[in-house]
């Protein structure tokens, strides 16, 4: 079955984790080549590379070594992130901030300086980030988090603004809840048939990396599935 996805390239950031699993997943099985990067190691019969997400030359060495092997990026999904709360504003700690603010937006940052340079000399390309519903307002206990979030947004319309004249899409997903088994251990009283199976969440990811989604430029998609 031809696909639109067939012989494309797509660099997932987070690959390891398990909304990075399902993205790898559902492009590969839409015929696209799949390179995987994470700081853990993977092993699943797709391409992949250990990569610091919070160093840039680590981001710009494997980008380096994707473009070496397959000539070129047709889409970037940062999947990669963090979450914690539990801290009041004034209460958050300098390795909180950091933390969350290295792995949800400086991770879009670092891969952003390594990847749209090739998309431009291609002359196309298709960036997804992924922010949160936090990141529209600000959530108590979860200040770090929210802010953090909020900058995937915001450099998410920057870039759109930037490349979209020059053939690259740049659009962000805002899911709620995404159904893991690391979320069901931390809230085992909650409702799990509300939240987002990581599934859905990469068939909206496909989605957006698709050519259906060529008008789309800057946008912050909700994705809340029941809750």
């Amino acid at each position: 079955m031809m696909s639109e996805f067939n012989n494309k390239i797509v660099v997932v950031t987070g690959a390891a984790g398990a909304l990075g699993q399902a993205v790898v997943n559902h492009f590969a099985a839409a015929g696209a080549q799949v390179a995987q990067l994470d700081v853990l190691e993977i092993d699943n019969g797709h391409y992949a590379a250990t990569c610091d997400l919070l160093d840039p030359k680590s981001c710009e060495q494997a980008v380096d070594a994707i473009v070496e092997k397959f000539g070129v990026i047709h889409v970037l999904a940062n999947i990669a992130g963090g979450f914690t709360m539990g801290q009041a504003v004034h209460e958050t700690t300098e390795d909180t901030w950091d933390f969350m603010m290295g792995l949800n937006a400086r991770s879009v940052l670092n891969m952003a300086r390594a990847v749209v340079p090739v998309m431009l000399k291609g002359g196309t390309g298709k960036v997804i980030n992924i922010g949160a519903g936090a990141g529209q307002a600000g959530v108590a206990q979860m200040g770090a988090y929210s802010a953090a979030k909020s900058v995937v947004i915001r450099l998410t319309e920057a870039m759109a603004g930037e490349l979209k004249a020059q053939g690259i899409n740049v659009n962000c997903v805002l899911p709620s809840i995404i159904d893991t088994e690391r979320n069901r251990q931390d809230m085992p009283d909650a409702d799990f048939s509300l939240w987002v199976r990581p599934e859905a969440m990469a068939r909206v990811v496909g989605f957006l990396a698709s050519e259906a989604a060529a008008p789309i430029h800057g946008a912050a998609l909700p994705v809340n599935g029941l809750s």
